[in-house]
């Protein structure tokens, strides 16, 4: 038989993550293991217990001190919430927020000093893995590596993370680096290898008094279920700069001038993978006034700004928690090739699946194919080059394309050397001999189909011509 040969079959596989936990809904944790009660801070929603301090390394110490020691459940318990509960329900200086949350639905539990930040960690029992929204306000530990990986994979599986800074040089434990400097460690040096969240917060301290909020109706943070945000006051925070070259879904949704620039937010969102995420640069709009006694706190929660730092966090936690249905990343199957010979048709197609649209780039040798005088359908499931040439072998590959919440996800298939045949050599030994012309005239005589080579449909005496022009020729 004419052909082309593959020296391999097209097998596709389908590349990605290991299948991710399944994240339930309505689960908010609030990070107490980054030094979140060091100095004058009490970023807990509730502490039944005042007795640790600043220890080695900066980690809190029981016995160190008489800040608040939060346990993982606060009490009293948060069945007994109804809408009217009033935030001292619970002593910490987030109690407002956390029974605000309780109040629409979500559950919320502390992650206690010692405890472990992870994800698909079955032997955490406050894995990542169990909650839908991760709120970190001020930490002043940083992540470690395994740290940043679990947190980044979570809000790619669809976790919603809430990241809280405040100022440069506050260093509220004195072990040489503030919340600034642990987020910024997070976003630019993780596994990922670039700012999977396109944002980052700026090494400053401001203390803007703004109205300028983003105007779309499609804004998560200014319109939401707790009503529409205005304005926002900071008391010395650090502003934050978007780059959608790193993640296109970055926005910045309250600036702090009328210059809406990307360099001056004070509130920012993203989304990535399956998961979104919320940035705002100062603890003080979340403070509710209460808490440690032995912590000097302001109400920044509903005193100020109309009430808008409490509609704030209410509106961009409920979008955290409720990330978009599951996105499918591309998923590509095996697909048997057609045979073809020199100057004949040739022809590659591979199926595949996935959310949205789909786009697909062939490629050969590592490059991407286009197309031309004879190759069509480049980035098209199905590569056709006619005719084909002896040039044209190769390794060829396909990466199919979409887009999941905002990140392009691909599957690629494996590589497939393709060896393209010199057309008279008719027994396919990878050169011309006179037994190419006994067995082409043996097929001939015996009226064998692959013996039609000037491809009329019929065998005819022209057919003969055809091949020995061809076998003279020789092969390139």
């Amino acid at each position: 038989m004419a052909r082309l040969h593959l020296s391999a079959a097209l097998f596709v596989v389908c590349i990605g993550a290991p299948m991710a936990p399944a994240i339930p809904p309505h689960r908010a944790l609030f990070d107490a293991t980054k030094a979140e009660m060091a100095g004058n801070a009490d970023w807990v929603i509730d502490a039944d217990t005042h007795n640790v301090g600043t220890g080695s390394g900066g980690a809190m110490t029981v016995g160190a001190g008489s800040d608040s020691n939060p346990q993982r459940f606060p009490t009293p318990a948060q069945s007994g919430i109804t809408s009217s509960t009033p935030e001292t329900y619970w002593q910490g200086s987030l109690s407002a927020w956390g029974v605000a949350l309780v109040q629409r639905g979500v559950s919320v539990e502390t992650l206690p000093i010692g405890g472990r930040i992870t994800y698909g960690d079955s032997t955490n029992a406050q894995d990542l893995s169990n909650y839908s929204l991760y709120i970190v306000d001020e930490p002043n530990i940083a992540f470690t590596s395994a740290e940043k990986t679990a947190i980044i994979n979570w809000v790619r599986d669809g976790g919603g993370l809430f990241m809280i800074s405040d100022h440069n040089a506050s260093d509220r434990n004195n072990n040489g680096i503030d919340s600034v400097g642990v987020w910024n460690g997070l976003l630019n040096s993780n596994s990922t290898g670039s700012n999977p969240f396109g944002i980052t917060f700026n090494v400053d301290n401001i203390s803007p008094t703004s109205t300028y909020v983003d105007t779309a109706a499609s804004d998560p943070v200014i319109h939401g279920p707790a009503g529409t945000v205005a304005q926002m006051i900071y008391h010395n925070g650090a502003s934050i700069t978007i780059n959608t070259a790193q993640n296109a879904t970055a926005k910045i949704a309250i600036w702090t001038t009328s210059s809406h620039a990307s360099a001056n937010g004070m509130v920012a969102y993203a989304m990535y993978g399956l998961g979104r995420v919320v940035a705002l640069g100062d603890s003080s709009p979340f403070d509710d006034g209460t808490g440690d006694p032995g912590d000097t706190l302001y109400n920044g929660w509903s005193a100020e700004a109309g009430g808008d730092h409490a509609r704030a966090a209410i509106n961009a936690s409920i979008w955290l928690d409720n990330p978009p249905a599951a996105c499918a990343p591309p998923s590509v199957g095996t697909l048997a090739t057609t045979g073809a010979v020199d100057g004949s048709p040739f022809a590659l197609a591979v199926l595949s699946s996935g959310s949205g649209a789909l786009s697909y780039q062939w490629r050969r040798n590592g490059s991407p194919l286009v197309d031309g005088v004879r190759v069509s359908g480049a980035i098209t499931r199905t590569l056709l080059i006619d005719p084909v040439l002896l040039a044209d072998a190769g390794t060829y590959d396909v990466v199919v394309t979409n887009t999941c919440s905002g990140s392009n996800a691909s599957a690629g298939s494996n590589p497939v050397v393709v060896s393209v045949l010199c057309r008279p050599d008719f027994n396919g030994v990878g050169g011309l001999t006179t037994q190419d012309v006994f067995d082409f005239l043996n097929a001939w005589f015996a009226a064998d189909p692959r013996a039609d080579f000037d491809g009329s449909g019929t065998l005819t005496v022209q057919d003969i011509f055809a091949f020995l022009n061809a076998w003279f020729a020789g092969c390139p």
